[in-house]
């Protein structure tokens, strides 16, 4: 019977198509820490610390307990009448925790991690086709941030960074596999949205000015550049870095080329 697991977005798990997320929020943050960890173990004290901030009750042990059986008993539901595996054989006791015993390719984290893993090494080997097909094949698993719908504790909201932080990267990089490509035209709308978003975010920045200058928007792209400035200024005292420094100065003077935009979607 198939499980999905969506973690890339609001919680969803579901088995044979019926979702066993707990409407309660602490055991739907179990839940969420058991599906980023699918085929490790848990171990109780990282539940515990997750649900309670580091401080649990003095009955936090079988409360954790009771949302085990709680959500053993969904499990059971949906299992139910399929013969085969039971709640025990998918949500196991370990010593010392709880391990969901899953196939890697149910979770959606773990199938953008291996798309993500590919389009970077294309980047590498300078194979910009591959890196845009296969960076926008991880991307477009995504449906929101991360674990949108279930309160964060601080582990939690430690994995949901890194993947944000993650997805913000091969976004930037697949942007750059796009410019090289020569699909400047395609991106004004993305990268314009892009930066309304992320205002202090460089990287989107200068490859805006890029898309912008290419496409023979020569003003538009100064403009953006202001932005930034503007921006950066005002909400943390620093200009641009030199590298937007020097793509400015050569949209100024119009004597910057393809190749001399290059540096800018670089790192």
């Amino acid at each position: 019977m198939r499980t999905e697991i969506r973690v890339l977005g609001p919680l969803e798990v579901s088995v044979g198509g019926e979702s066993i997320v707990p409407t309660a929020s602490k055991p739907s943050q179990l839940l969420a820490m058991l599906a980023l960890n699918a085929g490790h173990v848990v171990t109780v004290s990282a539940l515990t610390e997750e649900i309670w901030d580091c401080q649990p009750p003095r009955s936090g042990v079988p409360t954790l307990h009771t949302y085990i059986l709680k959500l053993r008993r969904k499990l059971d539901q949906a299992l139910a009448g399929q013969g085969g595996r039971t709640s025990k054989d998918i949500l196991i006791t370990r010593r010392g925790g709880y391990l969901l015993d899953v196939e890697p390719g149910d979770v959606d984290a773990v199938r953008y991690e291996q798309l993500s893993t590919a389009g970077r090494q294309a980047v590498n080997e300078g194979d910009h086709e591959t890196a845009s097909r296969t960076l926008g094949a991880a991307l477009r698993l995504w449906r929101g941030p991360a674990l949108a719908d279930v309160p964060a504790g601080p582990l939690l909201a430690i994995e949901a960074m890194r993947l944000e932080e993650n997805r913000l990267g091969d976004l930037h990089l697949r942007i750059e596999a796009d410019l090289r490509l020569g699909r400047h035209h395609q991106l004004l709308g993305e990268l314009a949205t892009l930066c309304a978003r992320h205002p202090l975010l460089e990287n989107f920045c200068a490859q805006q000015m890029v898309a912008l200058y290419r496409s023979g928007r020569q003003s538009q792209a100064l403009e953006a550049y202001r932005r930034l400035r503007t921006d950066m200024m005002d909400q943390l005292a620093v200009e641009p870095s030199p590298r937007v420094r020097s793509l400015q100065r050569a949209i100024l003077t119009g004597h910057a080329v393809m190749d001399d935009l290059n540096f800018a979607v670089n790192g």
